[in-house]
């Protein structure tokens, strides 16, 4: 029988589909299948609070993290890292406030050696009039001196937009959130 390769039936107003995959070659065909599927969430049962689900896949296990959050507005983070003087390591997370307390979610962990942008767009949901976090952890090789923190804060609203720029020793780096 020739058809769709899967069918769906929406019983709720929110539904969660997972494609992830492990990048193994240069062509889409050579990737290892994580996680294939869906999930359904029910507006009555979903926590205020964030609850996490394990997804276990073919080749490995997702933890994915849930929560409602009722007046939400989507938040697009842009990274752009200019004039590196030196390689650097860079953690990026962000920081949100759900179900009363604040929650992180690290957006980017690695090692920096060029200019470069970071190579996707970050997607956060944020309670719209609320305020976004973000939190940067610098850290320089063979450095006596512990790691450098910075933090931003940015107002959520809808359709806005916010740039800030942040120079440090290291390089610059470009900030653009878009609500």
């Amino acid at each position: 029988m020739t058809g769709p390769k899967r069918g769906i039936t929406m019983t709720s107003p929110v539904l969660v589909e997972f494609d992830m995959r492990i990048r193994k070659g240069e062509r889409e065909e050579d990737d290892l299948q994580l996680i294939d599927g869906a999930i359904d969430c029910e507006l009555t049962t979903t926590p205020l609070r964030p609850i996490t689900n394990h997804i276990n896949g073919d080749c490995g296990a997702v933890d994915i993290t849930l929560a409602l959050i009722p007046r939400a507005v989507e938040a697009t983070i842009d990274v752009i890292i200019s004039e590196v003087q030196t390689e650097f390591s860079l953690s990026l997370s962000s920081f949100v406030f759900v179900g009363g307390s604040h929650q992180g979610i690290e957006l980017f962990c690695g090692i920096i050696g060029e200019s470069c942008g970071l190579t996707r767009r970050y997607v956060i949901a944020v309670d719209k009039a609320s305020w976004m976090h973000l939190m940067f952890n610098i850290g320089q090789k063979g450095s006596k001196i512990g790691d450098l923190e910075h933090h931003c804060r940015f107002k959520a609203d809808i359709h806005g937009c916010t740039c800030r720029q942040i120079i440090l020793e290291h390089a610059s780096i470009s900030l653009k959130l878009a609500h």
